[in-house]
């Protein structure tokens, strides 16, 4: 049975069949008063009884809830329609809305067998009283039946499929709510990912030279105070260059090492300052036709020159490095190498951000993101050479740049 709450339509039409039941049994009851039936005082008696045996269906839970107990209950209520029938033909017309009763509470099979069986005892009786019987008589009970079945079973069809597309309605409003909370998550997760790139390829680096330089400026003093005096003016201007870097990649908006310059120059600019600020002696060299670049890459290739550097100045207490800016066959190439230490590629340690070691995944994301490839050729003792290839796009298709 449907123990769901009944629509507003549900409702009206249970209380229209209530009301139609009382109706019928009324006028049975009334028709035998007025038309001086022999036994109408036993029709108003059993017309009543029919109608406190109907009316205790509906205050009943266990009817509401139980398909057995609501076979039962209209098992009473037959009995006792059937015993008006007995004293009455006009209780004939009661059949009718107990066809929709006998199909509501019971199942499909069992629901046609028993409407079947009370348009049969709805014929017989009114061909008892009639004391004959022709195709007329059978013709209203059995087309009142076909019509109750056609009525119920279209009713319960719609039902289903009202069913259905409300629980697809409520699938749909949870995947989009599912989806807005993952799309939520993948936003936060991507802007923690830039954010820390950021850190790392800008705020981290810089404040890694400042303490290079703060040191160099310790061990100078006080023999040589202008050493030392060179060496804080450099971090100075080094504090300066985080603070724009800070300012631009938290607004989101392109490094200023690449305002109204080239990628070229940027590099050949990193390699100068390079040059100035630690005991490293770093070259650019530019191959092939330059082609415009979309902004996207330019900063990802800037990116990856100042982190590949930066850990060449920690790391590989090399004397030279060389970045290497290369356009040819549909691809941007960018490569920095220098003869320090080098290491194990293959023991390289994962991903740590307690300890800053997250420079390679970080390039090698931002590789990936643009379509292009990050290696890494080194072993100890023969420096290291990182490369980073990006395939060359149009201007005009440019994606949104992450600094």
């Amino acid at each position: 049975m449907n123990t769901t709450a009944p629509s507003p339509t549900t409702r009206a039409l249970t209380w229209c069949l209530h009301l139609l039941v009382v109706a019928l049994l009324a006028l049975a009851a009334a028709r035998a008063v007025t038309g001086n039936l022999p036994h109408a005082g036993a029709v108003v008696t059993v017309a009543a009884l029919c109608g406190l045996v109907y009316a205790a269906g509906p205050l009943l839970l266990r009817v509401r809830r139980s398909r057995r107990a609501a076979a039962l209950w209209l098992a009473a209520v037959g009995m006792v329609w059937l015993g008006l029938l007995a004293l009455s033909a006009d209780a004939v017309w009661v059949a009718f809305p107990l066809y929709f009763l006998q199909l509501h509470l019971l199942n499909r099979r069992a629901g046609l067998v028993v409407v079947a069986a009370t348009a049969a005892a709805a014929i017989a009786g009114f061909a008892a009283h009639q004391e004959s019987f022709g195709p007329a008589m059978a013709i209203g009970p059995a087309l009142g039946a076909a019509v109750a079945v056609a009525v119920v079973w279209g009713y319960q069809a719609l039902y289903r499929e009202s069913e259905h597309r409300r629980r697809l309605i409520e699938e749909l409003t949870a995947t989009r709510a599912d989806l807005a909370t993952a799309q939520h998550t993948a936003g936060v997760l991507a802007e923690r990912e830039r954010l820390a790139r950021e850190i790392h390829d800008t705020l981290a680096q810089g404040l890694t030279s400042i303490q290079l330089l703060l040191r160099a400026a310790e061990r100078a003093l006080p023999d040589r105070p202008e050493a030392a005096a060179r060496h804080v003016d450099q971090a100075r201007q080094t504090a300066v260059d985080n603070l724009a870097e800070a300012r631009r990649f938290v607004a989101a908006l392109t490094p200023p090492a690449l305002e109204g310059t080239t990628l070229a120059d940027a590099l050949e600019r990193l390699c100068v300052t390079t040059n100035a600020r630690h005991r490293l002696t770093a070259r650019f060299r530019l191959t092939g036709d330059p082609v415009p670049l979309p902004t996207a890459h330019e900063v990802a290739l800037l990116r990856i020159a100042q982190s590949a550097l930066a850990n060449t100045v920690r790391h590989a207490q090399a004397t030279t490095a060389g970045i290497t800016l290369d356009y040819a066959h549909g691809h941007v190439t960018l490569a920095v190498d220098d003869d320090g230490t080098g290491f194990d590629v293959d023991r390289l340690p994962g991903p740590d951000p307690a300890s800053g070691g997250f420079g390679l995944a970080a390039m090698r994301a931002r590789s990936q993101a643009l379509g292009g490839t990050l290696a890494v050729e080194s072993a100890p003792g023969h420096g290291t050479t990182l490369t980073a290839r990006l395939p060359l796009s149009p201007a005009e298709t440019e994606p949104e740049a992450q600094p």
